[in-house]
């Protein structure tokens, strides 16, 4: 089940509150990334605070068949910490503030038009989500204090990321084949891929399941998350059968 939109706008409220007390804790905002090795901690900041500023103009600007163009004149970032976190924490109610006015059900642009995920603002909510707590971890990681994500965003982040991200029409250039994904919190989903496109679904419960998969992941919500978006391997996690096929998922670039 979809985080209710309410709870989707908490979340970013928190994880985006959890990300800021990092920098503000850390020794240099000149601190490298370990997962993100071409950003500094600065650019971090920089990047998400830039990320909230987009999506609330996009969601202001309700329908459309293209990105609004960036507004004209946007002031500098800054570089001094307390003015930065500053400007991160208004571009982070620019985005929620966005969000209200908006509502779950109100259409806008967004670059997952061709997966299982629509084209509203609540599913722009639902990324944003796994956005701030994605990048929240990359922050504690840089200060050598990475948290698990909440268990509620994770559990909805691997749903959110299969939707979002994997499924569509675009046709898997390798043999055919089933991905599962397990959750020790108890909730599994599978991910098919064919010529004729990928799709996701939630699973039963275990030992219902009604064909085996190619593969299976299982791990934690958290750690499932973490792994998709590759901020930790792959083989971090307990998997079966043939393991080869995630790799060829993380290097899969349907754009190509």
């Amino acid at each position: 089940m979809t985080l209710e939109f309410p709870v989707l706008l908490r979340t970013i409220d928190e994880r985006a509150a959890a990300f800021r007390a990092v920098v503000a804790s850390a020794p240099s905002l000149a601190a490298q990334v370990p997962t993100c090795p071409e950003w500094t901690l600065l650019d971090l900041v920089r990047h998400l605070g830039e990320v909230h500023r987009r999506w609330a103009a996009t969601v202001t600007a309700g329908p459309a068949d293209a990105r609004p163009a960036p507004t004209e004149g946007a002031a500098a970032v800054p570089q001094e910490r307390e003015a930065l976190l500053a400007w991160s924490a208004e571009s982070t109610e620019q985005l929620l503030g966005a969000l209200r006015d908006s509502g779950p059900d109100r259409d806008c642009w967004t670059w997952w038009g061709g997966s299982q995920s629509p084209q509203t603002c609540g599913a722009v909510a639902r990324h944003q989500v796994q956005e701030a707590a994605v990048h929240t971890y990359d922050a504690q990681l840089t200060v050598g204090s990475p948290e698990p994500l909440p268990e509620q965003a994770a559990l909805d982040g691997v749903d959110e990321f299969l939707s979002t991200c994997c499924s569509g029409p675009d046709a898997w250039p390798h043999k055919p084949c089933a991905v599962d994904y397990r959750a020790t919190e108890g909730r599994s989903w599978r991910l098919t891929l064919t010529a004729h496109g990928t799709s996701a679904t939630p699973l039963p419960a275990p030992g219902k399941t009604p064909t085996e998969a190619d593969a299976t992941l299982r791990g934690t919500a958290s750690d499932l998350v973490l792994a998709l978006y590759a901020r930790i391997p792959v083989n971090s996690l307990e998997v079966e059968g043939d393991g080869h096929l995630f790799d060829l998922l993380l290097a899969w670039d349907p754009d190509e």
